[in-house]
């Protein structure tokens, strides 16, 4: 059997994409070798030191090239505030509504049981050990409004007031079913306002 080519491992790739199929893959692999092999060189650079260099922060679990990342190492942050979102994308819509100064955590994930995620899947553990540590009085639930969003939560919830911390969730103002990532910043603004108790 002949191997694939370097045109097939190309768009190969390119499928591992959200929403990208074989045919979009496809014409974008043609895109690049026809109209700006520059610019293909520069993604594949791009792509290449990203998975070298970009890590997880130590605190909050985020995408960063150091140990904290820059919101972890920030002293003008509200220490005793924890929001946990599903990812990173999250993270950024809260922080471009400019009404959250706390720090977060990142589970990078949801639970859904049908999908084999567990508590351990999403660091959970981490999650109580660093919203334990005698600073954190506050833990907002900011997960998205999805079932797999809302069990989290809960779950989340459950666990830590069973350690004594006040925990609130995100009031609604984001539609249910919605994705913070898709969700304008008003909205969102308004939702980490009106949190309500969990």
């Amino acid at each position: 059997m002949k191997p694939p080519s370097s045109l097939d491992l190309l768009i190969d790739a390119l499928r591992r994409l959200p929403g990208v199929g074989p045919k979009s893959a496809q014409r974008m692999a043609y895109h690049l070798l026809q109209h700006d092999r520059e610019g293909a060189a520069r993604l594949g650079t791009a792509l290449t030191q990203a998975v070298t260099r970009i890590r997880r922060c130590a605190l909050c679990n985020t995408f960063t090239e150091d140990e904290l990342c820059a919101t972890c190492a920030s002293e003008k942050r509200e220490r005793n505030l924890l929001c946990v979102v599903e990812t990173p994308a999250d993270q950024l819509m809260i922080e471009q509504t400019l009404t959250f100064r706390g720090l977060y955590f990142v589970l990078m994930g949801r639970l859904s049981p049908i999908d084999g995620i567990g508590p351990k899947d999403i660091n959970l553990d981490r999650l109580a050990q660093r919203a334990s540590d005698g600073i954190v009085n506050e833990v907002i639930l900011a997960t998205n409004f999805t079932n797999e969003g809302e069990a989290t939560a809960h779950y989340i919830g459950e666990m830590l007031k069973t350690r004594g911390l006040k925990v609130s969730r995100l009031a609604r103002g984001v539609p249910v079913g919605g994705e913070l990532e898709y969700v304008d910043a008003g909205t969102i603004a308004q939702a980490v306002l009106d949190r309500r108790s969990a």
